[in-house]
């Protein structure tokens, strides 16, 4: 059986797409090693990782260590947002404390307290529409972007009424001062590599 025989077969089997089908689709499909994988809004998108992305990230969640426990930081593991089929695999996702997973092993998002994306130029648009739009829907109280390619990040806050009314930029090697958010500490820039 093919992949497109197996999904025949599972969109026969029910009228109504979900996120779990989805992935369980994704999970089915040859998806090359290296490559991210989330459902924004309905649609597929799959980027490469690359060194720059990486160690960015990896510098956010070594920051953040110091203010969540490992096992609420998460990178590129699937939360499931209100709307359409928003499966998102943020690039970094701090959870409150307190918070336990589901019957599935998924946190919910009304836990989640930051979210970082690094941008990739085949996926920048939707880091900064529909995904900041989802976040900001789901009152996701801190969203950052990381732009590795202009070399700068920004700051969104203040989710209301499904936008963020907060919004600051700067260029890598600003602090990024999140004290007055419920993440409560500092993030250095100055270690931000450029594409």
């Amino acid at each position: 059986m093919t992949v497109l025989d197996e999904r025949i077969e599972m969109a026969e089997q029910s009228d109504e797409l979900t996120l779990d089908t989805m992935f369980e689709w994704l999970e089915r499909m040859p998806v090359p090693e290296g490559y991210k994988t989330e459902i924004v809004g309905g649609h597929i998108f799959m980027a490469p990782q690359r060194g720059t992305h990486w160690r960015i990230t990896f510098s956010i969640l070594k920051q953040l260590s110091s203010r969540y426990p490992e096992e609420h930081l998460l990178s590129d593991v699937r939360i499931d947002y209100p709307g359409h089929l928003n499966g998102i695999a943020s690039d970094v996702t701090a959870i409150r404390e307190g918070a336990d997973e589901d019957e599935k092993g998924r946190f919910h998002y009304e836990d989640v307290e930051f979210v970082a994306e690094v941008i990739s130029k085949r996926t920048a648009s939707n880091d900064y529409g529909p995904k900041k739009d989802v976040y900001a829907a789901a009152g996701v109280p801190v969203f950052l972007i990381v732009d590795p390619y202009a070399g700068e990040w920004h700051l969104h806050t203040m989710p209301q009424d499904g936008k963020y009314h907060g919004s600051i930029s700067f260029d890598f090697g600003v602090d990024i001062d999140l004290t007055n958010t419920p993440v409560g500490l500092t993030l250095k820039t100055d270690d931000f590599p450029r594409d």
